[in-house]
């Protein structure tokens, strides 16, 4: 069997693969907590493989009624890991953790990017994007990356994203670019004061995620006029900034994955037209693209 996984800033999603070959034509699906070397050591991520991984897919395989002998250190023969953060220099962490949990295991470690790209786009060329907690981009050939413009973080870029869309709202609600109304709204509905939200920013672990969060509020109150704004400004940041930067100018479409991309859906669209661009696919998650690739 093979685990599939694809791992943003927030969470990972899991699907154990069999194919009738096996005897298992079975995807048992799981999720936990975003893994990203950048942000964890290896310890960490092995310590979220042994406590939350096995325990959930143990439980998944109960309900699927698999057999009882069913062992996943001895069934396990390949995991093939799409995560942020996962580059040259840091995936090795990822690798060694997961060597560790799973140690029958084949484990290949790739970029979230390239598996937003094997999930939307197989085997063809476009240009495929990441729209969640963090936003990256790419040109694919149908096999590899031949471009990417590099996403430098919420801190310095990751424009589109949701981390990058709550930093946005933060500032617009307390230096005046958003109405009082909203600022108000937006301080009951968390319970947090002006305080516990720089606590949170500057002294607390994975401020990305807190940030990101906010896409919450926003989306529940996108009928205000300046919110769905603020979307699209973020949206035409991104293709200002990434999309438009591509060699190939004859590629005039796209796809994207990402919980942003799917929540924003309507509005990515929107922002893409206005710069000559059409969406061709929008994924809440690539699992399952990632799936139907790996069979």
């Amino acid at each position: 069997m093979i685990l599939i996984a694809d791992s943003g800033g927030s969470k990972t999603d899991w699907a154990l693969v069999g194919t009738p070959n096996d005897g298992f034509n079975v995807v048992l699906k799981v999720r936990t907590q975003g893994l990203n070397p950048f942000h964890q050591s290896e310890d960490i991520i092995f310590n979220v493989l042994e406590t939350e991984l096995k325990p959930a897919l143990k439980e998944s395989i109960r309900n699927a009624e698999l057999s009882e002998s069913f062992d996943i250190i001895r069934e396990v023969t390949c995991v093939a890991f799409y995560g942020a953060g996962c580059t040259t220099a840091l995936s090795s962490k990822v690798d060694k953790a997961l060597s560790k949990s799973f140690p029958l295991a084949n484990v290949e470690v790739q970029s979230d990017l390239l598996g937003a790209a094997r999930a939307t786009c197989g085997h063809h060329a476009g240009i495929v994007c990441i729209l969640g907690t963090g936003a990256n981009s790419c040109l694919y050939n149908g096999n590899d990356i031949v471009e990417n413009v590099p996403p430098l973080g919420y801190i310095l870029g990751d424009e589109g994203s949701g981390a990058v869309l709550g930093k946005l709202f933060l500032n617009g609600i307390f230096k005046g670019g958003l109405s009082k109304e909203i600022r108000d709204s937006y301080l009951a509905w968390s319970g947090l004061s002006y305080s516990d939200i720089i606590n949170k920013v500057y002294r607390q672990p994975l401020a990305n995620r807190y940030l990101a969060s906010i896409s919450q509020f926003i989306h529940a109150n996108l009928e205000k006029r300046e919110l769905e704004e603020l979307v699209l400004s973020n949206f035409a940041n991104f293709f200002e900034k990434n999309i438009t930067r591509y060699s190939d100018v004859s590629i005039h479409s796209l796809s994207a994955v990402g919980g942003i991309a799917a929540v924003y859906e309507s509005q990515l669209r929107k922002c893409a037209k206005s710069y000559g661009y059409s969406v061709i696919k929008v994924l809440a998650s690539p699992i399952d693209g990632l799936i139907a690739y790996h069979r």
